[in-house]
């Protein structure tokens, strides 16, 4: 079945204002949920969801909101805020416990302002479509650690990126774009392409068979994904821990 909701995005100095429409029923918190994740994956600073023009009468749907915000806090590590004017909405996440999880504000500017987003280093390279970009992307990991200070995450750092690169080059027909992120002792390694086919985690009978680098992936980060992109194509990410942030026992 269809949803009938509608998402609209505005790109804002603070945030991604997403302006959602329609009936959240069953249909449509897929539909919000993958889309929520979408915008994430552009890594804007927070999201805003104007959930105002939406119609929402049942608390199961509206569950789609903690979840949403527990999936982007991991990764892109990014806030979500809920706007509405309507009482009834107010009341909703209120008796449901749902506004325990995601600030709700009357307006987009008091959401801007009331979000928290940790202290982080952030920078991007696109890398050339050629067997170079495996070995540029180990180049560029190795020399934002070596800036951040944190060269425990050299070996396993330099090691996801010059994976996923390989991947992105093998496997589709776009120029990859390489992402670091370190925020609160978390360094995120990224890979974004124009294909929105997932990377896939198959299982390989050896370490000699092909496709064993999302394996490799996978073992040497904390978690690791691949998302969509609300602006097309999608980005595999990779989430390493550092020694200081593992001392904090603060949550991936």
């Amino acid at each position: 079945m269809p949803s009938g909701l509608t998402l609209r995005l505005t790109s804002r100095p603070g945030s991604a204002l997403v302006t959602v429409s329609g009936e959240l029923d069953l249909p449509g918190y897929a539909s919000l949920r993958d889309g929520l994740l979408k915008v994430a994956a552009d890594t804007p600073p927070g999201i805003v969801a104007d959930v105002s023009a939406l119609t929402m009468d049942e608390l199961a749907p509206a569950s789609v909101f903690p979840l949403v915000a527990r999936r982007i806090d991991g990764w892109p590590g990014i806030p979500l805020s809920l706007v509405t004017n309507r009482q009834a909405h107010v009341r909703l996440l209120r008796t449901s416990g749902i506004d325990r999880f995601v600030a709700v504000h009357p307006d987009v500017e008091t959401a801007e302002h009331h979000q928290s987003t940790p202290i982080r280093h952030r920078v991007a390279r696109t890398l050339p479509r050629s067997a170079g970009a495996a070995p540029l992307a180990r180049s560029f990991v190795r020399e934002l650690a070596g800036r951040w200070n944190v060269p425990e995450l050299v070996y396993d750092g330099t090691l996801i990126a010059g994976e996923l690169a390989d991947n992105a080059v093998r496997h589709t027909s776009s120029i990859p774009e390489v992402r670091l992120d370190l925020r609160r002792g978390l360094l995120t390694v990224a890979v974004a392409d124009d294909d929105p086919r997932p990377a896939v985690l198959l299982e390989r009978p050896d370490v000699r068979s092909p496709g064993v680098g999302l394996a490799i992936v996978a073992h040497a980060a904390t978690v690791w994904g691949s998302s969509r992109r609300w602006s097309g194509g999608k980005v595999v990410w990779a989430v390493l821990t550092s020694a200081r942030h593992r001392e904090r026992g603060e949550p991936v």
